[in-house]
């Protein structure tokens, strides 16, 4: 589509002057108005329907009747939908400052009357490739949009869905800070009374983190449904992000996980925590911090692991978290792991929203945290 320039002046000689330069230089679809009024109405500001914009350059004059200029551009441009479009004021006025403050209005350039044909065109040619370049970024960010949109769909269709089962229900809350985040979970269960459950909270946030996560994530099914011992599972996560280091790396990439079997017959807890924010364990009313474990995982070739066990008679709940939680918490309260036990001992809810509104009513409508917020909840029935 050629472009369209349209040309603003409430003085039809002027009017004439400037479509006989731009036709002359192959500009040939304009548009000659003579007032700010009819660029407003052919606009359609008060439209609130988006759509796309019909003009790609303004060329106005900054003295009218009425509506000036100046005025005409701020409200042109404080239209989100014009926001970006360039305006070359076209002006006999040579008060320098008042042509400062026409500039601060947001008009990109200005020619001063008589008007110099050579000097006009080159100005032109200048406002335009900015716009085209402008344009270009806009739609490299409209497709950035699109692709981080489709890779966040990606992501979060991975993530296990909430398990009720007669003997446990699981289920978690997921709120990134940005499209994509460095947090994932997965539970498998491993036979008709085994459960694996594993977070994990990669370092950074975004694409790279993301790809990495995703990378891990990837792995998590085959190695724990086919290795199940935590202590083993997690030497071979960490096996696996050693695979990602190479000589020349700028960057050599961790993450911390807490990973436990859930044995509903023998009624037991095996668990790592590999540098991950201890979990909480309410076994038959007692609290328990799920802190024995291995450093993060990605840093050695060879890591010491010690896995913990826990046993229950009658009930377990189990909460992980990602520090995103804990940092949030640690805002609002001095005692957030205290008062997160409180909480799992005396509400009794499967629902790990359920137990953020309690700490906090109106969590979901707060501002995002400041990091990767996630928790996961286990109940034993």
């Amino acid at each position: 589509m050629p472009m369209k320039i349209v040309i603003v002046d409430d003085n039809k000689t002027n009017l004439m002057i400037v479509e006989k330069i731009l036709r002359k230089a192959n500009y040939n679809n304009l548009l000659l108005l003579s007032s700010a009024g009819e660029l407003y109405q052919y606009l359609q500001l008060d439209s609130l329907n988006p759509g796309e914009v019909p003009v790609d350059l303004i060329l106005m004059d900054l003295m009218m009747p009425e509506i000036d200029g100046m005025e005409a551009c701020r409200t042109v441009l404080a239209n989100e939908r014009f926001s970006d479009l360039p305006i070359i004021f076209v002006t006999a006025m040579g008060d320098s400052n008042k042509m400062a403050e026409a500039m601060d209005a947001g008009a990109l350039d200005y020619v001063m009357k008589p008007i110099n044909k050579v000097e006009l065109l080159a100005r032109i040619r200048s406002v335009l490739r900015l716009k085209q370049e402008k344009d270009l970024r806009k739609e490299r960010d409209r497709r950035i949009q699109y692709e981080l949109d489709l890779a966040r769909q990606v992501q979060r269709s991975m993530l296990s869905a909430p398990l009720q089962e007669k003997d446990v229900n699981i289920s978690a809350v997921y709120r990134p800070t940005f499209e994509l985040a460095g947090d994932f979970y997965a539970w498998y269960q491993i036979s008709p009374t085994k459960y694996g459950v594993i977070l994990l909270d990669m370092m950074g946030h975004g694409i790279s983190s993301s790809l990495v996560g995703m990378y891990i994530y990837s792995a998590l099914k085959d190695t724990i449904t086919g290795i199940v011992d935590p202590e083993k599972v997690m030497k071979e996560l960490n096996r696996r992000m050693l695979q990602l280091h190479t000589p020349d790396s700028l960057m050599n990439y961790y993450f911390t996980a807490i990973y436990f079997v859930l044995d509903t017959e023998k009624q037991t807890i095996e668990y790592v925590n590999a540098g991950h924010p201890a979990g909480i364990g309410i076994v038959d009313q007692e609290a328990k911090l799920l802190t024995e474990g291995s450093c993060a995982l990605g840093f050695f070739e060879e890591i010491d692991v010690t896995k913990g066990v826990i046993t229950y008679r009658d009930s377990a709940r189990l909460l992980l978290f990602t520090d995103g939680l804990s940092e949030w918490l640690e805002e609002k309260y001095e005692d957030a792991t205290d008062k997160l036990i409180r909480s799992l001992q005396t509400v009794d809810v499967g629902d790990p929203a359920a137990l953020l509104h309690q700490l906090q009513p109106g969590w979901e409508l707060i501002n995002p945290p400041k990091d990767d917020m996630c928790l996961v909840l286990i109940s034993t029935n």
